[in-house]
């Protein structure tokens, strides 16, 4: 059964498994799913209200861009329990083996590709959110700070999955340069969801 096709129950138990997958990255990409959804939720409850129609175009491209995101993210919950397969195979390589540095090379590149694409999928999540927050619905704005939250928290999350992976690079050049892509996300994202949920807050009466 296809990952995303499971009841949440079913994830939730293998995920506190000892079962290799899912793991964080593939329960970032989840939570990072969940939050633009909230987005997009804003969205559906401010189309066709008349009291936004200024905004309508707006909103609907809004919409169409995060459901395709998160169709993205939902895919990737997958494809990170996809990508760490192959590096599981690769730990079990007897150390003398003469082909398993280049084996675990491959392996750790393509699990730490992974979680890097999570984190960029979140940075365009917090990006629809801004406006989400902007432009939506007040009635719906506690959805925009949450989407905001579960956002960050994945982007974060993935960070820490791009991270166990780099650490383990025989080449540290590349090791250095997906750490620098990750930073930069961090640097970027975290203080503009960090704006979203505090706007939010700040217009419903919180510190």
């Amino acid at each position: 059964m296809e990952m995303m096709e499971q009841s949440c129950n079913r994830f939730l138990e293998e995920l506190a498994s000892k079962a290799a997958v899912p793991g964080g990255g593939g329960a970032s990409a989840l939570v990072g799913a969940v939050g633009i959804a909230l987005g997009n939720m804003v969205g559906c409850l401010t189309a066709g209200k008349k009291k936004y129609a200024a905004v309508e175009a707006d909103i609907l491209a809004l919409n169409e861009k995060a459901a395709a995101l998160r169709a993205r993210l939902e895919q990737l919950v997958a494809a990170d329990a996809e990508a760490f397969a192959p590096l599981a195979k690769a730990y079990s390589i007897p150390k003398e083996d003469p082909a398993r540095g280049e084996i675990m090379a491959r392996a750790l590149e393509a699990a730490a590709a992974v979680p890097l694409e999570i984190m960029e999928c979140c940075g365009q999540a917090i990006e629809l959110l801004e406006e989400y927050e902007a432009k939506g619905s007040v009635l719906a704005v506690s959805d925009a700070g949450c989407g905001a939250v579960f956002c960050r928290a994945a982007l974060e999350g993935a960070g820490l999955n791009v991270s166990v992976n780099t650490r383990l690079m025989a080449d540290r050049n590349k090791a250095a340069a997906l750490d620098a892509k990750a930073s930069a996300l961090l640097e970027e994202y975290v203080p503009r969801a960090e704006a979203v949920y505090a706007k939010v807050s700040g217009r419903l009466g919180g510190n």
